[in-house]
Parts: structure tokens; sequence; C-alpha cells
């Protein structure tokens, strides 16, 4: 059995901790920490079953009967915690991104040096159930040689003006995920990548600086050509699918629904909206992926998106965002670290 400690107890400290009270039977939570931490919030996790709230997240990492943290505080945080559980040998499951800037990855990744403690970043959706698929389907050969990868990552409300100019932007936030999706199912890094975005839903993501749609071309190094599309605004719900196309065929996934119930009557033929939001599309990923964080402390074993994969999708959005603003393609040589 893994004790584990969540730092945050937001909406994503609230997501992991019901996942694995309710589904991760080799691990615990013993202790919650927020420095916000509300009498509702303790009182939920007591009913979860976690007896430990605290408003220092050091009360965790000072803890020896703690194993490992989940670091699912604000972004501008990650990296700092991550260095501080490291000090204090703790396992880290760290929510991406691990930073915005490369130099603090960098120290990361160095602390990680000669180091037997497990480290995994939170790109969940590697561990859905349909993108699972289509890698597996990949590394079958079932599709051939990759020659384009196609996806679709639409969410179905923006969000507000402040959160977008703090957030890094759409390429660090939202697009960051389908960076990792790329090269999931590539099985290679981009050696290029070129952007074409706009402003096209709310005018206050352009006044905040950023953008709102985006299509995302990259050469890979594998030879395949990707494309990425984002919408910070889908009027039929969010929408996630991808596409794998090779020399032998395809595979690729649908959106997920409430139910596959087709209605035909004379109005026309209609199904279901997708679910609605990440929550609920990805809620049984979330669940997946630290189970198998867990399993990789109780065999010795490497975590399945380790630390350098928490560092290329950030270089890859900022040679996207470089790509918008200089009106070129950018290679990922070009980016420093």
């Amino acid at each position: 059995m893994v004790t584990l400690g969540i730092i945050g107890a937001g909406r994503i400290g609230k997501v992991h901790t019901e996942s694995i009270c309710n589904y991760v039977r080799n691990a615990r939570v013993k202790t919650v920490a927020d420095p916000y931490m509300s009498e509702e919030r303790r009182q939920w996790l007591l009913k979860m079953g976690v007896g430990g709230t605290t408003t220092d997240y050091r009360d965790i990492l000072n803890d020896p009967e703690i194993d490992a943290v989940l670091i699912c505080s604000s972004t501008d945080t990650h990296s700092e915690i991550s260095l501080e559980a490291i000090a204090a040998g703790k396992h880290v499951f760290c929510e991406k991104p691990i930073d915005h800037d490369l130099g603090r990855i960098k120290k990361v990744l160095e602390a990680l040096k000669g180091s037997d403690l497990k480290y995994q970043v939170g790109f969940n959706r590697r561990h859905d159930h349909n993108f699972a698929a289509v890698k597996k389907a990949v590394l079958d050969g079932r599709v051939g040689d990759v020659h384009i990868i196609k996806i679709t990552s639409r969410d179905p409300e923006p969000p507000s003006a402040e959160y977008a100019a703090v957030s890094g932007g759409m390429f660090l936030d939202m697009t960051i995920h389908d960076f990792d999706m790329v090269r999931y199912l590539a099985g290679c890094e981009a050696e290029e990548i070129y952007t074409q975005a706009a402003v096209l839903v709310d005018p206050a993501i352009g006044e905040a600086g950023d953008v709102d749609t985006a299509v995302i071309t990259m050469k890979m190094e594998n030879g395949a050509i990707a494309v990425i599309d984002n919408s910070r605004r889908a009027a039929y719900g969010y929408d996630q699918r991808a596409e794998v196309f090779g020399s032998k065929g395809m595979a690729a996934t649908a959106n997920d629904t409430q139910s596959t119930v087709v209605l035909s009557d004379e109005s026309g033929v209609t199904g279901e909206k997708p679910l609605y939001f990440f929550l609920e599309r990805y809620m049984q990923s979330f669940a997946t992926e630290v189970k198998g964080f867990v399993d990789a402390i109780e065999n010795g074993t490497d975590t399945a998106v380790g630390a350098l994969d928490g560092l290329m999708p950030v270089l890859m959005g900022i040679a996207a965002k470089k790509s918008l603003d200089e009106h070129r393609p950018v290679k990922l040589s070009e980016i420093e670290f």
C-alpha cells in the first residue's frame, strides 16, 4: 500500500482524491493540503476517508509515512514544490505543466538525476481508453508506417479573459495536451512546427494577449505530418478526436457520448452530443494514470509519462507561439534549453 499526500484541494485535487479513494486499491490518501482549505472541503474529505488536512503543504513533505505526493496546486508552484518534494525523498506526480519556464523544468530534471524517485506528469489523455486503443493499433502495425496524424481538441466554452491572461497562453494551457498526444501516437519528437491562429470566439481573449482558434502543423522525426486543430468553443460540446493514417490503414476515435442511441424519425437521424467537459470525458483516465504511478513505485518500474515527457510539450508550445509571432515554421532545435 502506497501512502499519498495531495497538495492542492481545488478542482483537479478533488478529482484525484475521488478517483484514488474509489478506484486505486493499492494506495491511500493520508493528507490533503491547501492554503485555502474550507470547512466544506474538510467535511467532504472526511466522507471520502481522508482524515488529514492542512494549510501547509510542507506538513506532507515532512511526514515520514507519506511515500509520494500529487502536486495539484497552481501552475506557478509546480516546479518549486517538485524540487522540495524530491529533496524530501518523495515520489512525485505533478499535474501538467511542470512549469512554463524551461530553466525551472531543467532544475527538476537535474534534481532527479541519479535518484530512484519516480516522477510522473499528469498528461492523463494517454490513459484514456480511446487514445490508448489508437496507440495499440499503431504499435501492433495495423496502420503500417505512419503518414498523417490528426488531433481535434475543442472546448465547449472559452475561459475568462482573466484566466487567459495568466494561463501561459492557449498553446501552453490547452494545446499542451495535444502536443503530448502527437508525440504519444507518433512515437517520436516533432522537428518543425508551423502555426496559424486567430481570435474568433471572444475578443476579450485577444485583448488579454491570447488566441482562441488555431491550426498547428508539424513535421515529425519519423517523416509523418501531424495536424492539431483547436477551438476554445464548440457549440455542440467537448470535441476530442484523433486519427492516425498510415501505409496499411487508419485508426480513429470518435467522441464519447452519454449513450450510443441514434434516433431515426421523420425529422431526421440524430444522436447524442459529446460529453460536456473533461471531468465527464476523462474521469476514468485520472484513476488509470495514478494507478500506473502507484504501480511504478511498488514495482520499481518507469512511470508512463516522465519528466522529459513534461518538458517536450512545453518546448512545442513555445515553438508554436514563436511560429505565430514570426509567421514562419520554427524548428524545435531553435528553442534553447
